[in-house]
């Protein structure tokens, strides 16, 4: 059978992968090493998407193209250790199968043990979901996404794994359409919430929904997050060392940034000694994310620059030489200089080192400590 043929390939490309994530330090607990090992990824990706260079599109890859040659590039895909597309709407990137050892470090970080109930907030194609079903029991675990074309396919995927879903009936894993941002409170409490899509700010519903001492793990501003519930609406918590970038969260129940104003004032020009280089680096970038979470930064001057946006309307662009080019009622730059000043000042710290805060509506970020000099107070939940 096609299957089993399949399942025969896929065997020594799995151990690779497993070996690669567990090289680099990852696959400590031998629960998660063996869940990866025995989890067969190219189920619940049964195709994906590459890009087409120069802005052409995605060349879809799957199990069922004609060629064998085409095949064999899916299967091989499938089992290396990047992020795959899988599923695409109006040319744009809806839903993804994670990077595997960024699943790895996250799901070591999520601390979920037996008697654990967790709930994901982000289904995919259930890939994940299936790993927390292997280390926990099917029936432990909850996954909620907004959209019945992803929830959908990943009933079927976790079925032919062995984790029956609970939409099918009887035991299982729960597969739930819904609004993530609301969790799913007929399914609480949970000792663990993992997010596998970007958010703004925690939602308050989570937090609602966890039991004492739970742990929320969350991306947010280009890292993860790891929460520790500590009351009623209060938790805390550090960044993860890792980068992390993902689908963001879909939604009404999504915060959404204001609309921007019209008006916008006249260009100015001015020199800065902060030039547009600063923001090649991926901490910084984090940092100005965590701290100015309204900013929107982008390439300008053809890539020779950067150019920054806000909900008010305001923008700036900035060359690589200093040259500020800034309009609206805010010169934006300046935010930036001065965060980058102090991220400069405190000795150029990693993600680690910064943490975040959450009391009821109240939700601010930190460097080294929550009562400490730096803080930035971020958006609430919606």
């Amino acid at each position: 059978m096609e299957t089993d043929r399949w399942a025969r390939a896929a065997e020594p490309l799995r151990a690779r992968l497993v070996r690669r994530i567990t090289d680099a330090g990852l696959l400590r607990d031998p629960c998660w090493r063996s869940a990866f090992t025995q989890v067969p990824r190219h189920l619940f990706v049964p195709c994906f998407y590459r890009p087409i260079p120069g802005g052409g599109g995605y060349d879809r890859l799957a199990a069922d193209d004609a060629g064998p040659q085409r095949r064999s590039r899916w299967l091989a895909g499938v089992y290396e250790d990047v992020p795959l597309v899988t599923r695409v709407d109006g040319g744009d990137m809806v839903s993804s199968s994670s990077q595997p050892s960024l699943m790895a470090g996250m799901l070591e970080a999520l601390d979920a043990r037996e008697g654990h109930t967790v709930l994901e907030i982000g289904t995919g194609p259930g890939y994940n979901a299936a790993l927390l079903a292997h280390r926990l029991g099917a029936d432990a675990v909850t996954t909620v996404d907004l959209d019945a074309g992803i929830t959908g396919p990943a009933v079927g995927h976790l079925a032919a794994c062995g984790f029956a879903s609970r939409t099918a009936g009887g035991a299982g894993v729960a597969v739930v359409t819904a609004d993530g941002a609301q969790g799913c409170r007929e399914r609480a409490p949970f000792d663990r919430i993992v997010a596998t899509c970007a958010m703004q700010s925690v939602p308050g519903a989570w937090l609602a929904q966890c039991a004492p001492r739970a742990v929320v793990l969350a991306p947010l501003a280009g890292g993860v997050i790891a929460l520790r519930v500590t009351g009623a609406g209060r938790a805390e918590g550090r960044f993860l060392h890792t980068p992390a970038y993902f689908v963001p969260l879909r939604g009404p129940g999504a915060p959404q940034p204001p609309e921007p104003q019209a008006g916008v004032a006249g260009v100015r020009v001015r020199r800065s000694r902060t030039p547009a280089q600063v923001l090649d680096d991926d901490v910084f970038r984090f940092v100005l994310a965590l701290a100015a979470g309204d900013l929107d930064v982008g390439r300008a001057f053809g890539g020779r620059g950067v150019s920054v946006g806000a909900p008010d309307g305001s923008t700036a662009r900035v060359d690589r030489d200093g040259t500020v080019e800034w309009a609206g009622e805010r010169d934006l730059w300046l935010r930036v200089e001065e965060i980058h000043g102090q991220w400069r000042q405190a000795g150029h710290p990693d993600r680690e080192r910064f943490g975040l805060s959450v009391d009821g509506a109240r939700q601010w970020a930190w460097l080294d400590a929550p009562d400490g000099p730096l803080r930035w107070e971020r958006p609430g939940p919606a």
